[in-house]
């Protein structure tokens, strides 16, 4: 169960450096209000999977579920190039995120 809380997390997470595109300058009171939302919730699963989850390891596939997503709603939705090697390192992370899944005890 930690871990589907901390995908989750890590969702809320791209969802929330997503609204910073359009909060500007927190004065967007829609975005503003979703920027909180998901920042409480992506936080608040992140602390509840470190529970059971090693820290180190909750925080590093956390930030890398962010990182991924976000580089992705960057590439299909602001047009953000999409080359083969930025792909290829968003591979590389998603590797790095499976091995440390696979060695938490």
């Amino acid at each position: 169960m930690a871990w589907i809380l901390l995908i989750v997390g890590g969702c809320f997470e791209v969802g929330f450096t997503t609204c910073l595109r359009f909060v500007d300058g927190f004065r967007n009171i829609p975005w503003t209000i979703a920027f909180l939302v998901s920042v409480t919730l992506s936080m608040g699963l992140l602390e509840l999977s470190s529970r059971s989850i090693p820290m180190g390891t909750a925080y590093a596939v956390w930030t890398g579920i962010g990182a991924i997503g976000t580089v992705i709603v960057g590439m299909i939705w602001f047009g953000e190039p999409a080359t083969s090697v930025r792909v290829l390192l968003l591979l590389t992370i998603v590797a790095c995120i499976a091995g440390l899944k696979f060695v938490a005890h």
